[in-house]
Parts: C-alpha cells; structure tokens; sequence
C-alpha cells in the first residue's frame, strides 16, 4: 500500500475546523476511556489501520488494559465493558454502519439511558468525527508509523 498523498502537508488549514471539534470534545465530559474506545471501535469497523494503531497507543498510555482492546471486536460478548461502554459501542456501531442500521431505536434508548442529552450529543459528534478522520486516512492510504526492527 501506497500513501497517495500527504493531506496534512498539502492543504494543513483544511484541518483548523476537524482540530479545533476535537479539542471541543475533550472537554465535552466523556472520559478518556470512552473515547479511546469508540474512537478504536469505529477505526476497526472502518479498516483504519493509521487510527487503530493512534488509538491503541493512546489508550495504552492512558492506562487501557490489552484485554479489552483485544476484545474490542467481540464487545458484545464480553464482560469486560461497562453498561455505558456498551451503550457507547452499540451506538458507534449504529452511527458507523448507518446506511446499514439506520441507528435503531434500542440503541438510542441504551444511550439515553447512560448518558445525559449533552453527553449524547457530544458522543454522536465523536463518532462522527471519528468517522471523518477514517475516511481521509483510508481515503488517502496513510501509513500508520511502523516499528524499526533491530
């Protein structure tokens, strides 16, 4: 694979508005550890390897278990999540496969249930955001950094 261009180098100031919502939303009262994990869950639906590997640093830093990134696709089948990851993952879901989902009602009302309509709001705008991000990356076949090996 190919990176086919460069877009932070060519055109940096298309990307003032994308920067500028996510440090909006690291302060909109989601906590870290949801967020990495939406923002991981949305990047393996999509099939970018830049975020997922952005991500998983991320969350690892963050003191993010290997369990339950590595369990990440299963979510639903693991005890390992919390109700309101759950809520958080199935919405990701929904929102991210929304030509296929169409954000049915029972993961909406598993959102309203964990989270307040600021946090709701707030958590639709990362998914979407998220989303956006996977799209330039796969779009443009950007490389995810890879470890020298000595």
């Amino acid at each position: 694979m190919s990176q086919r261009l460069d877009h932070f180098a060519i055109a940096p100031e298309l990307f003032g508005p994308m920067l500028s919502q996510e440090d909006v939303l690291k302060t909109a009262g989601l906590e870290h550890s949801l967020v990495e994990l939406v923002k991981l869950r949305a990047s393996q639906i999509n099939g970018c390897a830049f975020c997922i590997h952005m991500h998983t640093h991320d969350a690892r830093a963050h003191g993010e278990t290997e369990d339950r990134m590595h369990l990440l696709n299963a979510w639903r089948e693991s005890s390992l999540y919390s109700p309101r990851e759950r809520a958080a993952l199935g919405w990701t879901e929904a929102l991210t496969r929304l030509a296929d989902t169409g954000a049915p009602d029972a993961d909406y009302a598993a959102i309203a249930e964990e989270f307040t309509e600021r946090e709701q709001i707030a958590l639709s705008l990362l998914i979407a955001a998220i989303n956006s991000w996977n799209r330039i990356a796969v779009g443009f076949r950007t490389p995810h950094p890879v470890a020298s090996s000595s």
